[in-house]
Protein backbone atom coordinates (compact mmCIF):
# COMPACT_ATOMS: atom_id res chain seq x y z
CA UNK A 1 0.00 0.00 0.00
CA UNK A 2 1.97 2.88 -1.37
CA UNK A 3 0.78 4.95 -3.90
CA UNK A 4 -2.43 6.60 -2.58
CA UNK A 5 -3.31 9.31 -1.14
CA UNK A 6 -3.09 9.46 2.90
CA UNK A 7 -5.88 11.19 4.60
CA UNK A 8 -3.31 11.87 7.68
CA UNK A 9 0.18 12.63 6.56
CA UNK A 10 0.92 14.21 3.23
CA UNK A 11 4.24 12.54 2.26
CA UNK A 12 6.90 9.85 2.33
CA UNK A 13 8.60 11.35 5.58
CA UNK A 14 5.07 10.73 7.26
CA UNK A 15 4.62 14.51 7.67
CA UNK A 16 1.08 15.47 9.43
CA UNK A 17 -1.21 17.41 7.46
CA UNK A 18 -2.63 20.43 9.43
CA UNK A 19 -6.00 19.62 10.38
CA UNK A 20 -4.51 16.44 11.89
CA UNK A 21 -1.94 17.73 13.96
CA UNK A 22 -3.83 18.21 17.17
CA UNK A 23 -5.10 14.71 17.30
CA UNK A 24 -2.03 13.33 16.18
CA UNK A 25 -0.46 15.27 19.52
CA UNK A 26 -3.05 13.54 21.33
CA UNK A 27 -2.58 10.35 20.14
CA UNK A 28 1.40 10.49 20.84
CA UNK A 29 0.39 10.81 23.81
CA UNK A 30 -2.43 8.42 24.78
CA UNK A 31 -0.80 5.43 26.21
CA UNK A 32 -1.28 1.81 24.50
CA UNK A 33 -3.21 0.24 27.14
CA UNK A 34 -5.76 2.90 27.44
CA UNK A 35 -6.70 2.96 23.74
CA UNK A 36 -6.93 -0.99 23.96
CA UNK A 37 -9.11 -0.52 27.02
CA UNK A 38 -11.48 2.12 25.06
CA UNK A 39 -11.73 0.19 22.24
CA UNK A 40 -12.93 -3.01 24.02
CA UNK A 41 -15.03 -0.58 25.98
CA UNK A 42 -16.59 0.29 22.52
CA UNK A 43 -17.04 -3.05 21.40
CA UNK A 44 -19.06 -3.99 24.33
CA UNK A 45 -20.94 -1.22 24.23
CA UNK A 46 -22.59 -1.74 20.67
CA UNK A 47 -23.07 -5.20 21.09
CA UNK A 48 -25.09 -4.54 24.40
CA UNK A 49 -27.33 -1.85 22.29
CA UNK A 50 -27.67 -4.27 19.73
CA UNK A 51 -25.78 -2.46 17.12
CA UNK A 52 -25.31 -5.30 14.70
CA UNK A 53 -25.83 -6.05 11.17
CA UNK A 54 -27.06 -9.30 9.69
CA UNK A 55 -25.32 -10.79 6.36
CA UNK A 56 -27.38 -12.99 4.17
CA UNK A 57 -26.19 -16.35 3.50
CA UNK A 58 -23.86 -15.96 6.50
CA UNK A 59 -23.36 -19.69 7.26
CA UNK A 60 -22.47 -18.73 10.89
CA UNK A 61 -26.63 -17.85 10.53
CA UNK A 62 -25.53 -14.86 13.04
CA UNK A 63 -25.74 -11.18 14.03
CA UNK A 64 -22.46 -9.25 13.53
CA UNK A 65 -20.78 -6.93 15.20
CA UNK A 66 -19.58 -3.75 12.89
CA UNK A 67 -16.37 -2.84 13.75
CA UNK A 68 -15.63 0.22 14.92
CA UNK A 69 -11.98 2.53 14.52
CA UNK A 70 -11.36 5.25 17.58
CA UNK A 71 -9.24 6.98 15.01
CA UNK A 72 -11.55 9.36 13.03
CA UNK A 73 -11.48 10.84 9.51
CA UNK A 74 -11.02 14.51 9.46
CA UNK A 75 -11.66 16.68 6.43
CA UNK A 76 -11.18 20.46 6.75
CA UNK A 77 -13.85 22.80 6.20
CA UNK A 78 -12.88 23.93 2.75
CA UNK A 79 -12.90 20.22 1.68
CA UNK A 80 -16.73 19.65 2.92
CA UNK A 81 -17.79 23.04 1.13
CA UNK A 82 -16.76 22.00 -1.88
CA UNK A 83 -18.31 18.04 -0.82
CA UNK A 84 -21.32 19.47 0.32
CA UNK A 85 -21.97 22.00 -2.60
CA UNK A 86 -21.23 19.08 -5.18
CA UNK A 87 -23.65 16.83 -3.38
CA UNK A 88 -26.39 19.06 -3.66
CA UNK A 89 -25.96 19.85 -7.08
CA UNK A 90 -26.26 15.96 -8.00
CA UNK A 91 -29.25 15.27 -5.83
CA UNK A 92 -31.45 18.18 -7.29
CA UNK A 93 -30.04 16.69 -11.11
CA UNK A 94 -30.96 13.09 -9.80
CA UNK A 95 -34.46 14.57 -8.49
CA UNK A 96 -35.17 16.16 -11.72
CA UNK A 97 -34.45 12.89 -13.85
CA UNK A 98 -36.76 10.66 -11.78
CA UNK A 99 -39.39 13.39 -12.26
CA UNK A 100 -38.98 13.78 -16.30
CA UNK A 101 -38.29 9.85 -16.66
CA UNK A 102 -41.89 9.54 -15.43
CA UNK A 103 -43.41 12.38 -16.92
CA UNK A 104 -42.05 14.24 -20.38
CA UNK A 105 -38.87 11.92 -20.83
CA UNK A 106 -37.01 15.07 -22.36
CA UNK A 107 -33.49 13.45 -21.43
CA UNK A 108 -34.94 10.49 -23.43
CA UNK A 109 -36.13 12.36 -26.23
CA UNK A 110 -32.98 14.46 -26.37
CA UNK A 111 -30.92 11.41 -27.36
CA UNK A 112 -28.56 12.25 -24.11
CA UNK A 113 -29.80 8.75 -22.28
CA UNK A 114 -30.91 5.63 -24.58
CA UNK A 115 -34.60 4.60 -24.26
CA UNK A 116 -33.61 1.19 -23.29
CA UNK A 117 -31.47 2.12 -20.69
CA UNK A 118 -34.50 3.20 -19.11
CA UNK A 119 -37.79 1.34 -19.84
CA UNK A 120 -35.81 -1.86 -20.23
CA UNK A 121 -33.83 -1.45 -16.19
CA UNK A 122 -34.81 -3.30 -13.23
CA UNK A 123 -35.90 -0.37 -11.40
CA UNK A 124 -37.95 1.46 -13.83
CA UNK A 125 -41.84 1.30 -12.74
CA UNK A 126 -44.23 2.16 -15.19
CA UNK A 127 -46.65 2.31 -12.80
CA UNK A 128 -45.07 5.76 -11.41
CA UNK A 129 -46.17 6.95 -15.24
CA UNK A 130 -47.63 10.41 -15.24
CA UNK A 131 -47.98 10.08 -10.90
CA UNK A 132 -47.40 13.64 -9.27
CA UNK A 133 -45.32 13.12 -6.47
CA UNK A 134 -45.02 15.79 -3.21
CA UNK A 135 -42.92 18.73 -4.11
CA UNK A 136 -41.90 16.65 -7.10
CA UNK A 137 -39.08 14.83 -4.74
CA UNK A 138 -38.41 11.55 -5.20
CA UNK A 139 -34.96 10.88 -3.63
CA UNK A 140 -35.67 12.28 0.11
CA UNK A 141 -32.99 10.65 1.80
CA UNK A 142 -29.68 10.25 -0.28
CA UNK A 143 -26.78 8.16 0.88
CA UNK A 144 -23.51 9.17 -1.88
CA UNK A 145 -20.40 7.18 -1.61
CA UNK A 146 -17.77 9.24 -2.31
CA UNK A 147 -13.43 8.05 -2.45
CA UNK A 148 -10.79 10.28 -2.93
CA UNK A 149 -8.63 8.50 -5.43
CA UNK A 150 -4.29 8.95 -5.43
CA UNK A 151 -4.00 13.07 -5.99
CA UNK A 152 -6.39 13.83 -3.16
CA UNK A 153 -9.17 13.99 -5.82
CA UNK A 154 -12.68 13.46 -4.72
CA UNK A 155 -14.78 11.04 -6.94
CA UNK A 156 -18.65 9.59 -6.86
CA UNK A 157 -18.66 5.48 -6.86
CA UNK A 158 -22.15 4.83 -6.24
CA UNK A 159 -25.87 7.31 -6.52
CA UNK A 160 -27.70 5.24 -3.34
CA UNK A 161 -31.48 6.71 -3.81
CA UNK A 162 -33.69 3.90 -2.95
CA UNK A 163 -33.29 2.69 0.79
CA UNK A 164 -29.68 3.97 1.81
CA UNK A 165 -28.65 2.88 4.84
CA UNK A 166 -25.82 3.30 7.57
CA UNK A 167 -26.90 7.28 8.86
CA UNK A 168 -27.67 5.53 12.50
CA UNK A 169 -24.19 3.93 12.54
CA UNK A 170 -22.72 7.32 11.52
CA UNK A 171 -24.97 9.25 14.75
CA UNK A 172 -23.41 6.27 16.96
CA UNK A 173 -20.36 6.47 15.83
CA UNK A 174 -20.27 10.23 16.86
CA UNK A 175 -22.14 9.15 20.03
CA UNK A 176 -18.99 6.47 21.12
CA UNK A 177 -16.50 8.63 20.27
CA UNK A 178 -17.48 11.50 22.76
CA UNK A 179 -18.46 8.93 25.22
CA UNK A 180 -14.66 7.42 25.68
CA UNK A 181 -12.27 10.78 24.52
CA UNK A 182 -14.27 13.90 25.49
CA UNK A 183 -11.28 15.60 25.88
CA UNK A 184 -11.13 15.36 22.11
CA UNK A 185 -13.90 17.37 21.53
CA UNK A 186 -12.21 20.44 23.73
CA UNK A 187 -9.29 20.12 20.84
CA UNK A 188 -11.59 20.44 17.82
CA UNK A 189 -14.28 22.06 16.76
CA UNK A 190 -15.97 19.35 15.45
CA UNK A 191 -18.83 20.33 13.44
CA UNK A 192 -22.45 18.10 15.52
CA UNK A 193 -24.43 15.87 13.47
CA UNK A 194 -26.53 14.61 16.02
CA UNK A 195 -29.27 16.84 14.86
CA UNK A 196 -29.79 14.46 11.97
CA UNK A 197 -33.22 12.81 13.24
CA UNK A 198 -34.90 16.16 13.35
CA UNK A 199 -33.43 17.30 10.17
CA UNK A 200 -34.71 14.21 8.67
CA UNK A 201 -38.46 14.54 10.83
CA UNK A 202 -38.50 17.92 9.27
CA UNK A 203 -37.74 17.05 5.99
CA UNK A 204 -40.38 14.35 5.75
CA UNK A 205 -43.41 16.19 7.42
CA UNK A 206 -42.34 18.90 4.70
CA UNK A 207 -43.38 16.86 2.01
CA UNK A 208 -46.69 16.30 3.28
CA UNK A 209 -49.65 15.12 0.93
CA UNK A 210 -51.13 18.92 -0.12
CA UNK A 211 -53.31 20.77 2.73
CA UNK A 212 -52.06 18.26 5.60
CA UNK A 213 -50.96 20.62 8.60
CA UNK A 214 -50.08 18.02 10.97
CA UNK A 215 -48.51 15.29 9.17
CA UNK A 216 -48.46 12.01 10.76
CA UNK A 217 -44.95 10.10 9.82
CA UNK A 218 -44.50 6.86 10.03
CA UNK A 219 -40.98 4.50 9.83
CA UNK A 220 -42.09 1.24 7.89
CA UNK A 221 -39.73 -1.95 8.11
CA UNK A 222 -39.51 -5.12 6.53
CA UNK A 223 -38.98 -6.65 10.40
CA UNK A 224 -36.80 -8.01 12.76
CA UNK A 225 -35.35 -9.91 10.15
CA UNK A 226 -33.91 -7.40 7.93
CA UNK A 227 -30.15 -6.86 8.00
CA UNK A 228 -30.88 -3.10 8.90
CA UNK A 229 -33.64 -3.16 11.67
CA UNK A 230 -31.65 -1.85 14.38
CA UNK A 231 -31.51 1.31 12.30
CA UNK A 232 -35.22 1.70 11.34
CA UNK A 233 -36.12 0.95 14.89
CA UNK A 234 -33.03 3.52 15.57
CA UNK A 235 -34.50 6.18 13.49
CA UNK A 236 -37.95 5.79 14.35
CA UNK A 237 -37.20 6.21 18.24
CA UNK A 238 -34.93 9.28 17.75
CA UNK A 239 -37.75 11.25 15.53
CA UNK A 240 -40.29 10.21 18.10
CA UNK A 241 -43.00 8.31 15.51
CA UNK A 242 -43.90 5.18 16.00
CA UNK A 243 -42.64 2.04 14.03
CA UNK A 244 -44.60 -0.03 11.35
CA UNK A 245 -44.83 -3.16 9.71
CA UNK A 246 -47.17 -4.00 6.26
CA UNK A 247 -49.72 -5.70 8.87
CA UNK A 248 -50.12 -2.52 10.96
CA UNK A 249 -51.22 -0.41 7.87
CA UNK A 250 -54.57 -0.55 6.04
CA UNK A 251 -56.17 0.97 3.51
CA UNK A 252 -59.81 2.61 3.87
CA UNK A 253 -61.29 5.35 1.61
CA UNK A 254 -58.48 5.76 -0.35
CA UNK A 255 -56.22 6.92 3.10
CA UNK A 256 -53.35 4.49 4.53
CA UNK A 257 -54.18 4.09 8.39
CA UNK A 258 -52.10 2.59 11.04
CA UNK A 259 -53.78 0.46 14.13
CA UNK A 260 -53.35 2.15 17.25
CA UNK A 261 -54.67 0.85 20.69
CA UNK A 262 -56.84 3.81 20.80
CA UNK A 263 -58.29 2.94 16.77
CA UNK A 264 -57.52 3.85 13.07
CA UNK A 265 -55.15 6.74 12.79
CA UNK A 266 -54.54 8.64 9.46
CA UNK A 267 -50.81 8.07 8.07
CA UNK A 268 -49.83 10.89 5.88
CA UNK A 269 -46.02 9.97 4.95
CA UNK A 270 -44.07 6.94 5.34
CA UNK A 271 -40.63 6.49 5.17
CA UNK A 272 -40.22 2.78 3.85
CA UNK A 273 -37.08 0.44 4.34
CA UNK A 274 -38.24 -2.33 1.54
CA UNK A 275 -38.35 -2.48 -1.81
CA UNK A 276 -40.77 -1.57 -4.31
CA UNK A 277 -41.22 -5.16 -5.16
CA UNK A 278 -42.60 -5.56 -1.77
CA UNK A 279 -44.58 -2.82 -1.17
CA UNK A 280 -48.12 -3.55 -2.35
CA UNK A 281 -49.04 -7.15 -3.50
CA UNK A 282 -51.88 -5.85 -5.23
CA UNK A 283 -49.29 -3.84 -7.88
CA UNK A 284 -46.17 -5.35 -7.57
CA UNK A 285 -45.40 -9.14 -6.20
CA UNK A 286 -48.61 -10.76 -5.52
CA UNK A 287 -46.78 -13.04 -3.16
CA UNK A 288 -45.61 -10.17 -0.50
CA UNK A 289 -46.56 -10.55 2.80
CA UNK A 290 -44.50 -7.30 3.78
CA UNK A 291 -46.39 -4.51 2.23
CA UNK A 292 -49.95 -2.92 2.22
CA UNK A 293 -52.81 -3.89 -0.20
CA UNK A 294 -54.30 -0.75 -2.07
CA UNK A 295 -50.60 1.51 -0.79
CA UNK A 296 -50.31 2.33 -4.45
CA UNK A 297 -53.95 3.40 -5.35
CA UNK A 298 -53.70 5.69 -2.09
CA UNK A 299 -50.22 7.16 -3.79
CA UNK A 300 -51.11 7.49 -6.95
CA UNK A 301 -54.34 9.99 -5.73
CA UNK A 302 -51.54 11.93 -3.78
CA UNK A 303 -53.37 10.82 0.13
CA UNK A 304 -49.53 9.59 1.04
CA UNK A 305 -46.24 10.61 0.71
CA UNK A 306 -43.81 7.47 0.14
CA UNK A 307 -39.79 8.19 0.93
CA UNK A 308 -38.17 7.44 -0.75
CA UNK A 309 -41.19 7.44 -3.86
CA UNK A 310 -41.51 4.18 -6.17
CA UNK A 311 -39.34 4.15 -8.81
CA UNK A 312 -36.31 5.67 -7.60
CA UNK A 313 -34.20 3.16 -8.24
CA UNK A 314 -34.54 3.95 -11.91
CA UNK A 315 -31.73 6.82 -10.93
CA UNK A 316 -29.26 4.74 -8.84
CA UNK A 317 -28.80 1.38 -11.13
CA UNK A 318 -24.77 1.01 -12.16
CA UNK A 319 -25.53 1.42 -15.81
CA UNK A 320 -27.37 4.94 -15.52
CA UNK A 321 -24.74 6.02 -13.11
CA UNK A 322 -22.60 7.25 -16.13
CA UNK A 323 -24.97 9.48 -17.20
CA UNK A 324 -25.32 11.77 -14.35
CA UNK A 325 -22.51 14.25 -15.67
CA UNK A 326 -24.99 14.71 -18.44
CA UNK A 327 -28.17 14.90 -16.59
CA UNK A 328 -26.58 17.87 -14.79
CA UNK A 329 -25.91 19.50 -18.04
CA UNK A 330 -29.13 18.89 -18.94
CA UNK A 331 -31.45 19.66 -16.29
CA UNK A 332 -29.14 22.35 -14.68
CA UNK A 333 -26.96 23.78 -17.30
CA UNK A 334 -23.67 23.44 -14.87
CA UNK A 335 -20.70 21.65 -14.91
CA UNK A 336 -21.12 19.03 -12.10
CA UNK A 337 -18.90 19.81 -9.26
CA UNK A 338 -18.04 16.26 -8.44
CA UNK A 339 -16.67 13.62 -10.92
CA UNK A 340 -17.71 10.04 -12.04
CA UNK A 341 -14.68 7.05 -12.24
CA UNK A 342 -14.31 6.45 -15.75
CA UNK A 343 -16.74 3.72 -16.48
CA UNK A 344 -17.44 1.03 -19.56
CA UNK A 345 -20.65 -0.32 -19.96
CA UNK A 346 -20.22 -3.55 -21.11
CA UNK A 347 -23.78 -3.46 -23.28
CA UNK A 348 -21.30 -1.50 -25.79
CA UNK A 349 -19.31 -4.14 -28.15
CA UNK A 350 -16.36 -1.43 -27.94
CA UNK A 351 -16.33 -0.98 -24.13
CA UNK A 352 -17.00 -5.05 -23.55
CA UNK A 353 -13.79 -6.26 -25.99
CA UNK A 354 -11.39 -3.40 -23.61
CA UNK A 355 -13.01 -4.87 -20.25
CA UNK A 356 -11.84 -8.21 -21.44
CA UNK A 357 -8.85 -7.42 -22.64
CA UNK A 358 -7.77 -6.23 -19.16
CA UNK A 359 -10.13 -8.04 -16.99
CA UNK A 360 -6.55 -8.19 -14.28
CA UNK A 361 -6.77 -4.60 -13.96
CA UNK A 362 -10.15 -3.52 -13.85
CA UNK A 363 -12.99 -3.53 -10.92
CA UNK A 364 -15.73 -5.40 -12.73
CA UNK A 365 -19.82 -4.69 -11.46
CA UNK A 366 -23.20 -5.80 -11.47
CA UNK A 367 -25.95 -3.15 -12.43
CA UNK A 368 -27.89 -4.25 -9.66
CA UNK A 369 -25.29 -5.03 -7.41
CA UNK A 370 -24.77 -4.36 -4.01
CA UNK A 371 -22.88 -4.99 -0.83
CA UNK A 372 -19.77 -5.64 -2.31
CA UNK A 373 -21.43 -8.79 -3.92
CA UNK A 374 -21.08 -9.94 -7.60
CA UNK A 375 -18.32 -8.11 -8.48
CA UNK A 376 -14.32 -8.75 -9.60
CA UNK A 377 -11.50 -7.09 -8.39
CA UNK A 378 -8.76 -8.20 -11.53
CA UNK A 379 -5.75 -7.17 -9.27
CA UNK A 380 -6.93 -8.80 -6.51
CA UNK A 381 -8.07 -11.56 -8.15
CA UNK A 382 -6.70 -14.99 -9.08
CA UNK A 383 -6.85 -16.33 -12.79
CA UNK A 384 -9.21 -19.01 -12.43
CA UNK A 385 -11.42 -16.00 -11.07
CA UNK A 386 -10.66 -14.25 -13.85
CA UNK A 387 -11.66 -16.91 -16.17
CA UNK A 388 -14.67 -17.61 -14.33
CA UNK A 389 -16.00 -14.17 -14.07
CA UNK A 390 -14.87 -13.76 -18.33
CA UNK A 391 -17.56 -16.50 -18.74
CA UNK A 392 -20.08 -14.54 -16.71
CA UNK A 393 -19.50 -11.23 -18.29
CA UNK A 394 -19.77 -12.90 -22.03
CA UNK A 395 -22.95 -14.67 -21.05
CA UNK A 396 -24.64 -11.28 -20.12
CA UNK A 397 -22.06 -8.00 -20.80
CA UNK A 398 -25.64 -5.63 -20.70
CA UNK A 399 -25.73 -6.69 -16.92
CA UNK A 400 -22.22 -5.58 -16.15
CA UNK A 401 -20.04 -2.10 -16.31
CA UNK A 402 -16.22 -2.11 -15.40
CA UNK A 403 -13.99 0.85 -13.84
CA UNK A 404 -10.28 1.45 -13.67
CA UNK A 405 -9.09 0.36 -10.49
CA UNK A 406 -8.83 3.75 -8.11
CA UNK A 407 -5.91 3.86 -5.17
CA UNK A 408 -8.64 5.05 -2.73
CA UNK A 409 -7.60 7.23 0.17
CA UNK A 410 -6.24 5.84 2.97
CA UNK A 411 -6.73 6.43 6.80
CA UNK A 412 -4.47 5.13 9.96
CA UNK A 413 -6.70 2.41 11.42
CA UNK A 414 -5.76 0.16 14.43
CA UNK A 415 -5.12 -3.54 13.04
CA UNK A 416 -3.94 -6.80 15.12
CA UNK A 417 -0.52 -5.44 14.13
CA UNK A 418 -0.89 -1.89 15.55
CA UNK A 419 -1.62 1.05 14.01
CA UNK A 420 -1.51 1.19 9.53
CA UNK A 421 -3.51 2.67 7.03
CA UNK A 422 -6.58 1.75 5.62
CA UNK A 423 -9.03 2.16 2.14
CA UNK A 424 -11.68 4.21 2.67
CA UNK A 425 -14.90 5.91 1.44
CA UNK A 426 -17.70 8.23 2.61
CA UNK A 427 -21.38 7.94 2.15
CA UNK A 428 -22.91 11.45 3.52
CA UNK A 429 -26.91 11.32 3.40
CA UNK A 430 -28.26 14.18 1.85
CA UNK A 431 -32.15 15.46 2.92
CA UNK A 432 -34.30 16.76 0.28
CA UNK A 433 -37.67 18.21 0.84
CA UNK A 434 -38.43 21.82 0.57
CA UNK A 435 -34.81 22.18 0.46
CA UNK A 436 -31.93 20.40 0.23
CA UNK A 437 -29.76 19.90 3.49
CA UNK A 438 -27.45 17.85 5.20
CA UNK A 439 -25.12 17.04 8.24
CA UNK A 440 -21.88 17.68 8.13
CA UNK A 441 -19.83 14.62 7.20
CA UNK A 442 -21.56 11.02 6.80
CA UNK A 443 -21.00 7.54 7.17
CA UNK A 444 -16.68 6.74 6.97
CA UNK A 445 -16.21 2.81 5.44
CA UNK A 446 -12.96 1.47 6.20
CA UNK A 447 -11.72 -1.69 4.60
CA UNK A 448 -10.15 -3.53 7.38
CA UNK A 449 -8.21 -6.15 5.96
CA UNK A 450 -4.77 -5.16 4.45
CA UNK A 451 -4.92 -4.07 0.32
CA UNK A 452 -8.85 -3.98 0.32
CA UNK A 453 -10.89 -1.94 -1.96
CA UNK A 454 -14.20 -3.25 0.01
CA UNK A 455 -15.37 -1.58 2.45
CA UNK A 456 -18.88 -2.63 2.80
CA UNK A 457 -19.75 -4.25 6.41
CA UNK A 458 -21.38 -6.86 4.55
CA UNK A 459 -18.05 -7.79 3.44
CA UNK A 460 -15.97 -7.67 6.80
CA UNK A 461 -15.54 -3.33 6.93
CA UNK A 462 -15.79 -1.14 9.53
CA UNK A 463 -16.42 2.43 10.29
CA UNK A 464 -15.14 5.33 11.78
CA UNK A 465 -16.39 8.71 13.00
CA UNK A 466 -16.29 11.34 10.22
CA UNK A 467 -15.12 14.90 11.74
CA UNK A 468 -15.69 18.17 9.52
CA UNK A 469 -13.94 20.88 11.46
CA UNK A 470 -15.24 23.98 11.61
CA UNK A 471 -13.37 27.26 10.60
Amino acid sequence: MTDFFNEMTADGAGAVRDHYRAFDDWLRHQPPERIERKRAEADLTFRRVGITFAVYGDGAGTERLIPFDTIPRIIPAHEWARLQAGLAQRIKALNMFVHDIYHGQDIVRAGIIPAQQIYQNAQYRPEMQGISVASDIYAHIAGVDIVRAGEGEFYVLEDNLRVPSGVSYMLEDRKMMMRLFPELFARHRVAPVEHYPDMLLENLRSVAPAGVLDPTVVVMTPGTCNSAYFEHAFLAQQMGVELVEGKDLFVDANAVYMRTIRGPRRVDVIYRRLDDDFLDPLAFRADSTLGVPGLLSVYRAGRVTLANAIGTGVADDKSVYPYVPDMIRFYLSEEPLLHNVPTWQCRRPEDLAYTLDHLDRLVVKEVHGAGGYGMLIGPAASKQEIEDFRRRLVARPDGYIAQPTLALSACPTYVESGIAPRHIDLRPFVLSGKTISMVPGGLTRVALQEGSLVVNSSQGGGTKDTWILEE
